[in-house]
């Protein structure tokens, strides 16, 4: 079985468009390549990744691009355009024609306008991913639901993935913000063909994360969308403001195992292999 982490990212602060990555973060705010999660992804057998943007510029797209031509296991890159420039049709069609070029993702839960994904100037852009059969990766927190339930029904072949579960505020976990959360989540399973990536959860929860926490979402997901629209990822680096790779890879593995061996694997590696269309 081939074994798929779905979304991570590899960065280098020096190059000073990460804005949202906050100074001497002990964490993030240091450089991150292939040969620092090369460990990790041999200890838990993962064989490709998919690896996506994290800063708002064409040239951090072409820096991934550039490291994924250098690096066999990187399999697919989520890049990002300017939604708000038409004249990155071009961009993206540039991009397009690189073989291991998949998608875009923009950074939609850092942007002020909840409904900055409805405006007229940028619709250009969802058209343009379904002529160009890209993919796209729905980043936002649970108040913009709503607003992904429209754009995903007004474009119906376009290849959507949310990311990290829709990012469900489960450190602040109450019966009503799980309802309206698992409510827009089950709207979009049953009404669109969207997948879920089944990652991001522990950067949500609690500093110690447990099972018990994490089991409501996780399950929930994967019963709305089912185990062959469900992806995992890691979110490396991102995850290891809780656990380390290799923790949460566990973590998901126990989430997961009421699953047979034929979903499990959908969930480890037949999903993103399918959705990204990654190459053998």
């Amino acid at each position: 079985m081939t074994q798929v982490d779905a979304h991570h990212h590899y960065w280098n602060p020096a190059r000073g468009d990460y804005h949202w990555m906050p100074q001497d973060d002990p964490v993030l705010s240091r450089p991150y390549g292939p040969a620092d999660l090369k460990p990790a992804m041999a200890a838990k057998g993962i064989d490709r990744t998919v690896l996506v943007q994290a800063a708002a510029t064409l040239e951090e797209t072409e820096y991934l691009l550039g490291i994924a031509d250098a690096t066999p296991h990187v399999a697919g890159v989520v890049g990002w355009v300017d939604f708000e420039k038409p004249s990155h049709r071009t961009q993206l069609e540039r991009f397009a024609a690189h073989p291991k070029f998949k998608g875009v993702r923009p950074m939609i839960q850092d942007i002020e306008d909840d409904a900055w994904m409805l405006r007229p100037d940028i619709q250009w852009a969802f058209q343009a991913i379904v002529d160009l059969d890209l993919t796209f990766d729905a980043l936002g927190f649970p108040r913009h639901l709503q607003k992904f339930f429209t754009i995903l029904t007004r474009y119906p072949q376009m290849r959507v993935v949310i990311d990290h579960c829709m990012k469900p505020q489960i450190r602040a976990h109450s019966r009503e913000s799980f309802r309206q959360w698992a409510d827009g989540m089950t709207a979009l399973a049953r009404e669109t063909g969207a997948c879920c990536k089944l990652s991001g959860l522990v950067t949500e929860a609690s500093e110690n994360p447990t099972l018990p926490d994490l089991r409501p979402y996780a399950d929930h997901v994967l019963d709305v969308f089912g185990p062959n629209r469900v992806m995992w990822g890691s979110d490396w680096p991102v995850c290891r403001l809780r656990v380390e790779y290799e923790t949460w890879f566990d973590i998901a593995e126990s989430l997961t195992q009421g699953l047979d061996s034929r979903d499990k694997a959908q969930v480890f590696g037949g999903s993103a292999s399918a959705f990204y269309r990654l190459a053998n």
